[in-house]
């Protein structure tokens, strides 16, 4: 089930890339001078290799018109002017992970800043917020790293790490990455580049692609999608002509894994609703709440695919089971119960996206399971049936036990 990962640029010559025996296919990242512009899974066929002109075929039927506008662009404009840089706080929230957070530190280490800082202000600071850990091996880590801050959260969820990242952050953007994740060489200047075109925006996310595709879990989810959004920049503003259900549905602008946000505004939000992404309990929602609540409150948000990471997927089907039923699921049911209570003015359309989310899941899960019959999928059924029982777990009354568990902690902490 394994695929291999080839990262090509169509600046230089293609060649066959070679596959091992265990090898279903290839996935790849294709760039134009470093800058990622398409990504797609290509089966072997029944070959050793994956042939260079069918590479060049699917490069071009995947991404001719953006290689285009860059050639026309970079000899229209020339070089690119040198950007100011925000100063920038990257918080990484993390628990019992301390080899995941190793690679990203390392990753980060490779970043560099081209362009023009802020007067007086350190381009980037770096975070690592321990979640309620149960031992000092992220703690250790982390002091062997001098450029490094380290803050330990003592209450277990996601969002509470979070908040603490936002109250001790000092960069004028402030940029989550998950523990899973490794971030892209031109991460930083996609950022930058976003920030700078936008600078009234409120809010950033970024392309995600696999960090390995090695086994059956890993393949299936991609296959599904992933976490990807596409190679285009998307600008998200108050409304979306055409589309009633927004700004409410599941994954519209991009993944919490990977987004940065304007310090000051999201203090202004009131930061992440600390009842979502709470753990194990309710393991989602919080990303898509913030960004529910920017595009409400009237702020733009921006998707940039030149923000990229690598994320290493679930390995286990067991695993993704439990993403699919609780932070899929289960998390975006909390979530969107809770715009219900606290958004009147949206709440029809919230209704009409709860009732369109389980019809549509429903009825996916019926016609899948038909395919199968047919041998036309093979993807496990209890994926879905899971995401769809965790939704009904979550429509009743999951974001009000959320919140009592959150209040519970609270006082706990408080002695």
């Amino acid at each position: 089930m394994r695929y291999a990962l080839f990262d090509i640029d169509v600046t230089l010559p293609f060649a066959d890339l070679p596959l091992c025996p265990t090898d279903s296919g290839a996935a790849i990242t294709l760039r134009r001078k470093g800058v990622p512009i398409a990504f797609w899974i290509q089966n072997r066929n029944g070959s050793s290799v994956v042939k260079a002109g069918d590479v060049a075929e699917r490069a071009a039927a995947e991404a001719a018109t953006r290689i285009l506008r860059e050639a026309l662009l970079e000899e229209l404009m020339g070089g690119r002017a040198r950007k100011a840089v925000p100063s920038l706080t990257i918080a990484i929230c993390t628990r019992n992970r301390p080899d995941g957070v190793q690679r990203l530190l390392e990753s980060l280490s490779r970043l560099s800043v081209s362009h023009d800082a802020s007067p007086g202000r350190s381009p980037m600071e770096i975070l690592v917020v321990d979640n309620a850990p149960s031992d000092d091996r992220t703690r250790d880590l982390v002091s062997q790293r001098p450029e490094v801050s380290y803050v330990r959260e003592p209450r277990p969820g996601l969002n509470f790490a979070r908040n603490l990242a936002l109250r001790e952050a000092r960069g004028e953007l402030l940029a989550f990455l998950d523990d899973d994740v490794v971030v892209d060489r031109g991460w930083l200047e996609g950022l930058v580049d976003a920030w700078n075109t936008n600078r009234d925006a409120a809010a950033f996310t970024g392309q995600v692609l696999p960090m390995e595709l090695e086994t059956e879990a890993q393949v299936v989810f991609e296959k599904r999608g992933g976490f990807r959004r596409g190679f285009e920049r998307v600008r998200y503003g108050p409304v979306s002509p055409g589309d009633p259900l927004y700004p409410g549905g599941a994954g519209n602008f991009g993944a919490g894994a990977n987004m940065a946000f304007t310090t000051d505004i999201l203090r202004a939000l009131g930061g992440f609703d600390e009842a979502l992404d709470t753990g194990a309990d309710v393991p989602g929602g919080g990303d898509l709440d913030v960004f529910y609540r920017t595009i409400r409150a009237g702020h733009a948000l921006v998707y940039e695919p030149r923000f990229l990471v690598f994320h290493q997927h679930r390995r286990d089907m067991a695993a993704l089971r439990r993403q699919y039923e609780r932070s899929w699921g289960l998390g975006f049911m909390c979530y969107l119960t809770k715009c219900l209570k606290t958004d009147p003015e949206r709440r029809i359309n919230l209704v009409r996206l709860t009732l369109w989310w389980f019809s549509n899941h429903l009825g996916g899960l019926i016609a899948h399971l038909a395919n199968r019959a047919r041998h036309r999928e093979h993807v496990p059924p209890s994926l879905l049936a899971g995401e769809l029982w965790g939704g009904v777990v979550g429509l009743l009354g999951g974001y009000g036990r959320s919140q009592r568990r959150v209040e519970r902690l609270r006082r706990q902490a408080l002695g």
